[in-house]
């Protein structure tokens, strides 16, 4: 009955914060660090960057490494270091949204197909195959020709592509959680289904929810940063990582790499170290089970 009250209670122990460090280890511990940093960067950009990301100087185009300059500047002169600053804003925030809105919709739909079960159950399990079969970039490219280049088209048509990513694994962990004693004793109680799945169900399914939306995040990163790569997502002159590596690649062969080589590796590792927290968090969570 203990076990059973705990889990009524939908109390996060089995995953409490100290917890949740202690088994992230040491490559845990490091991804952990670096995504603190860039996060940190990311948000005092308007205080750090030394100059504005958008303001040509020609007389610094194409510029080397110096003391005014860190990184130089890029092919109009903009000094490389704070735009890839700004940039973060940009290649963080779209996949951040993504992830979320495929989230919301993939957890609901797989709450709702595994406490319906039967043709509800069937009927989700068969769109998301659907949605599953389709690459992400074939998403992305429809919604762009819909609404035009932008972030807003990409974003939304990536959220359709990671939906079924996050709803086959909380599906599988909702069919096992619908079967646990503690659901039983909430519905002899007399609560309702919703209440059972959003007061109970939903808080012990949240750990295998934030590993998934985690490693898919790294995912994310990956896909905007290409697409806009391809001058589909975040247009000029905004500040974007994925910009900047094309952008860069030009000026690399009139001597100036430091744009793209800063672009490219700053994508490497914020996607190595988001895929390593989140396996992280995914070995915590199998611990548990």
């Amino acid at each position: 009955m203990t076990a059973v009250a705990t889990r009524l209670r939908g109390t996060p122990g089995r995953f409490g914060p100290s917890r949740a460090v202690r088994a992230l280890g040491v490559p845990g511990a490091a991804a952990a660090a670096l995504l603190a940093v860039v996060l940190t960067v990311t948000l005092l950009a308007p205080v750090l960057a030394p100059y504005d990301p958008d303001q040509p100087d020609l007389f610094n185009s194409l510029a080397g490494s110096s003391a005014a300059h860190p990184l130089g500047g890029d092919a109009l002169g903009r000094d490389v270091l704070s735009r890839l600053m700004w940039g973060a804003r940009t290649t963080l925030s779209g996949p951040v949204l993504i992830i979320c809105l495929s989230t919301v919709v993939g957890t609901s739909l797989a709450i709702t197909a595994a406490w319906a079960g039967g043709k509800v159950d069937a009927v989700v399990s068969r769109l998301l195959d659907v949605l599953f079969a389709v690459p992400g970039i074939v998403f992305a490219l429809i919604t762009v020709a819909v609404l035009g280049p932008g972030v807003t088209g990409v974003v939304l048509g990536l959220a359709v592509a990671y939906t079924p990513y996050v709803a086959r694994v909380v599906r599988s962990a909702a069919l096992r959680e619908r079967n646990m004693p503690y659901v039983a004793a909430a519905w002899v109680q007399g609560r309702s289904a919703f209440a059972i799945c959003v007061r109970h169900l939903l808080p012990n399914l949240r750990p295998i929810i934030v590993a998934q939306s985690v490693s898919a995040l790294g995912f994310a990163v990956i896909d905007l940063a290409a697409i806009s790569f391809l001058g589909l997502g975040v247009q000029p002159p905004t500040a974007d990582w994925g910009l900047m590596v094309k952008s860069g690649l030009d000026s690399a062969t009139r001597g100036q790499p430091l744009e793209a080589l800063g672009a490219g590796l700053l994508i490497v590792l914020v996607v190595a170290a988001v895929i390593v927290l989140g396996d992280r968090l995914g070995k915590e969570e199998g611990d548990h089970r």
